[in-house]
């Protein structure tokens, strides 16, 4: 290992949190102060909430709200499409069998 060339290692650096001591790890500074680690980080700890920026999630749950109601506009405008083509098929029927009635 070359002379003046790496940092001096601590291999007992302590690791606070909030000014709290929590654990000893190797660094190549003599104390660590974090303000996130595992033991307090939401994900970790199951206390993970949803951060709304910019109500980005209010327009999701509208777009969401406003897909489920064009599912239903769809069905009915299915329904009325189908009662139509029967309404229609019927009259076809009708002017054909009339038509037919007029030829004779």
């Amino acid at each position: 290992m070359k002379e003046g060339i790496h940092p001096t290692y601590y291999p007992n650096a302590k690791v606070y949190i909030g000014g709290e001591l929590i654990t000893t790890v190797g660094s190549t500074k003599p104390e660590l102060h974090l303000d996130v680690w595992s033991g307090t980080h939401p994900f970790y700890t199951g206390q993970q909430r949803i951060i709304d920026t910019e109500g980005q999630v209010d327009r999701f749950e509208k777009r969401l709200k406003q897909r489920a109601s064009n599912t239903v506009d769809r069905e009915e405008k299915a329904r009325l499409r189908r009662a139509k083509r029967q309404i229609v098929d019927l009259v076809d029927e009708d002017i054909v069998s009339l038509s037919q009635e007029v030829v004779e």
